[in-house]
């Protein structure tokens, strides 16, 4: 059996799978590859069977989100190291290799993020997770080379196998037996910030997040929710603070979710400023059904909540007030 799995998620991504695929395929001769498919209505299925006869498909009931879709589907997957990949990204070659090599060098290493570059203009970091993510003190994520909005372009500056806080759900690898202990992602997240909310998990209980730079991969990015859906800022709303409640050290909790709360109110001013109502909504019903959850998610805390989980008290003034725009600014 092959040591690593490569894992894409699949909802009605026909176009993707055809698009994609091919390069997967190409460059993981390593890895059996597996496409879990969240029932999906178009053609994905029979183009699966059909054109890529070497990917093995596994079918869920339904469509159950990031989350809970690869939860269901991983039961049945049972190599060493999983490569968690959506559907909109074009690996290299040779990016597998790196990160095998890194798993079996460090035993305490239990997940690693590739570098992961803008598949539209590549030679920039992708949004989603850049060179390895962050959090500061109230739980906004930021990623070496990209702060907020503001991409870097790849010039070599982070080219250094360091921990980092969080890897991206872009591409995101993991030992299967910390998946396992871990429970997997939180299904009451169905999408967005799931892999954050895991790695800050795997941070209590004292796992190793890592950043290989020699394994390269291009995402596409907001390819299966776009930016400008209300759906996008509700889900980024509401799963913050679910994580935040499930992850902070205690005698911090009340005092950085009530002003988390207050800069979400914040947010939501400024969606109502330049006429984005919806999103304004959507902020309001992502408190709503946090303060509906609170107890459920609460009860999911880890007694041993670590305390040294950011660097920085606050991304917040050090980018919009300091003009820290670019992390190697930041130190």
């Amino acid at each position: 059996m092959k040591k690593i799995a490569v894992v894409i998620l699949n909802w009605n991504g026909v176009d993707l799978l055809r698009q994609f695929l091919p390069s997967v395929i190409q460059f993981s001769k390593e890895a059996t590859i597996y496409v879990i498919d969240n029932a999906s209505t178009d053609d994905s299925i029979t183009v699966l069977k059909k054109e890529f006869p070497t990917v093995i498909v596994i079918t869920n009931t339904g469509n159950f989100g990031f989350a809970k879709g690869y939860n269901e589907g991983l039961k049945s997957i049972t190599e060493d190291y999983l490569a968690l990949v959506n559907s909109d990204v074009e690996v290299t070659e040779n990016w597998l290799q790196p990160i095998i090599n890194l798993f079996d060098k460090e035993s305490k290493t239990a997940m690693i993020q590739p570098k992961i570059l803008d598949y539209k203009n590549k030679t920039h970091f992708e949004y989603a997770g850049a060179a390895g993510g962050f959090i500061d003190k109230f739980g906004y994520p930021y990623c070496r080379g990209r702060i907020f909005d503001c991409i870097e372009k790849d010039q070599g500056q982070y080219d250094t196998d360091i921990p980092i806080f969080w890897a991206s759900g872009a591409c995101l690898f993991i030992r299967n037996e910390v998946y396992k202990t871990l429970n997997g992602f939180d299904e009451d997240f169905f999408a967005h910030q799931e892999e954050i909310d895991l790695c800050w998990r795997a941070y209590n209980n004292n796992y190793i997040t890592k950043y290989c730079t020699k394994s390269v991969v291009y995402h596409v990015g907001g390819a299966t929710l776009d930016n400008s859906n209300p759906k996008k800022t509700y889900l980024n709303f509401r799963n913050s603070l679910f994580m935040l409640t499930k992850n902070l050290p205690k005698r911090k909790l009340i005092i950085i979710l009530f002003l988390r709360m207050v800069l979400d109110g914040f947010a939501a001013i400024h969606f109502l400023s330049i006429g984005k109502i919806s999103h304004a909504w959507s902020v309001l019903k992502a408190h709503l059904n946090f303060y509906k959850n609170f107890t459920k998610n609460y009860k999911k805390r880890n007694l041993t909540n670590r305390e040294d989980y950011y660097t920085i008290s606050s991304i917040i003034i050090r980018f919009f007030i300091k003009k820290q725009q670019v992390y190697s600014k930041l130190f």
